[in-house]
């Protein structure tokens, strides 16, 4: 894999505060929902929101990303309304007790990310379906500028892993890319976040070989982010459990930092925090 130098990655605009990505992110992952797929970090009730909250940020992540849709493999699929009282609560308790976060929320439906921005101010709009899933969520964050994660998947959450055939996997990502964010920018939306979807309609060897590949994806001048925290691609390579998969977590964020990644999505903040501090340190000593 070819190293990325850390000077020339681009910045991140959040609401006016330029933030600078010489130095790579971390977001911390806070699940509203019973069933995602590593069962640590669900949070159900208002004082587990709270208490992970607060964790995130005093172990070092930025930004807080609230799901209240599990988007594992053959997640139960649960409706509007549910998910928008699942957000209610979590991020109301957030925003009163960790007001200094940068809160991004999980979410492929316009009208859910709608009423987080409008309700709660949340500064970035998480969406695994690139806009494929509700036709109105590109023109959502544009009429509010919001920041937004551009993840790639194909299908759905129940139903992604039918959908694994590529003619060529690292170009036909990099084209999907070309595409969904020549349609932002012509709406206006400027903040652009792309993700490559690891775990998301690819089989184990296609993630391997799109986190090689992740160099390639600094073309775009965008920030990148990477969620590999103890995905399948770890536990299934190394015949474990998401439980025991935190060794084989640092060992991938390390090689997305060095590949050019910017934001590292995870469960666990401290371990990745010292992870961006090593690799930093690593490459300016270079």
């Amino acid at each position: 894999m070819q190293t990325v130098p850390r000077e020339n990655r681009p910045s991140l605009n959040i609401k006016g505060t330029l933030i600078d990505l010489s130095t790579p992110l971390v977001m911390g992952i806070l699940n509203v929902t019973p069933d995602s797929f590593y069962a640590a970090s669900r949070c159900q009730a208002e004082d587990t929101v709270i208490r992970r909250a607060r964790q995130i940020i005093d172990e070092g992540g930025t930004i807080i990303d609230v799901g209240a849709y599990s988007s594992r493999p053959n997640a139960t699929d649960i409706s509007e309304k549910e998910e928008i009282k699942r957000l209610d609560m979590a991020l109301s308790a957030i925003r009163k007790n960790c007001p200094e976060a940068y809160l991004s929320v999980d979410t492929f439906r316009a009208s859910v990310a709608r009423m987080c921005i409008e309700n709660y101010g949340v500064e970035i709009i998480n969406d695994i379906s690139g806009g494929e899933l509700d036709k109105e969520m590109f023109d959502t964050v544009a009429q509010y500028r919001t920041a937004y994660i551009l993840m790639h998947m194909r299908g759905t959450p129940q139903d992604m892993g039918q959908h694994t055939r590529y003619e060529n996997l690292v170009a036909d990502i990099l084209q999907y890319f070309a595409q969904k964010t020549a349609r932002l920018r012509s709406l206006g939306v400027c903040d652009i976040i792309i993700d490559p979807g690891f775990g998301f309609s690819k089989t184990l060897d296609d993630n391997y070989r799109l986190l090689n590949a992740l160099p390639h994806f600094t073309t775009f001048d965008m920030p990148i982010l990477v969620g590999v925290s103890r995905k399948s691609m770890i536990y299934n390579l190394l015949g474990t459990t998401p439980e025991k998969s935190l060794n084989g977590t640092s060992v991938l964020n390390t090689l997305a930092l060095l590949g050019g990644g910017d934001l590292l999505r995870v469960h666990d903040v401290k371990e990745a925090v010292e992870t961006v501090k090593i690799v930093t340190k690593t490459l300016m000593e270079q």
